[in-house]
C-alpha cells in the first residue's frame, strides 16, 4: 500500500515531468507505443541529444523504461497505468477555458 509521503513523490516526479513542454511532448508521443531517440527527435523537431537529454530526466522520474536492443535504446512509458493517466489528464487540461499561466511567486 502507499503511503501519503509515497504519493506524494509520485505526485511530485510528475509534475516534474509535466512542467517542461519537451518532456510533454515525448510522453505524448510515447502514448502511441514506444520510440527510438532518433525518431522521436525526428518526429519533433528536435535534436537528438536534446530528446536523450529529456528522456533521461523521465527516466529518472520513473515514466519511461529503456530496453536495449543492441546498440539502440527503445523507450516507452513505464506502466499502462500511465498512459491511461496522462490520456485523461490532456481530456482535464483541454476541458479547462484558457486563462493565464500559472506561476508560482
Amino acid at each position: 500500500m502507499l503511503t501519503c509521503e509515497t504519493r506524494e513523490t509520485a505526485l511530485a516526479r510528475l509534475g516534474r515531468a509535466l512542467a517542461d513542454p519537451t518532456r510533454c511532448r515525448i510522453l505524448i508521443a510515447l502514448l502511441d507505443g514506444h520510440g527510438y531517440p532518433a525518431q522521436l527527435a525526428e518526429t519533433l523537431g528536435l535534436s537528438r541529444s536534446n530528446v536523450s537529454n529529456h528522456l533521461s530526466c523521465l527516466r529518472g522520474c520513473g515514466l519511461v523504461v529503456a530496453t536495449y536492443q543492441g546498440r539502440q535504446v527503445r523507450y516507452e512509458l513505464a506502466d499502462p497505468h500511465l498512459k491511461r493517466a496522462i490520456s485523461e489528464l490532456v481530456d482535464v487540461v483541454l476541458a479547462v477555458e484558457p486563462g493565464p499561466d500559472c506561476v508560482d511567486e
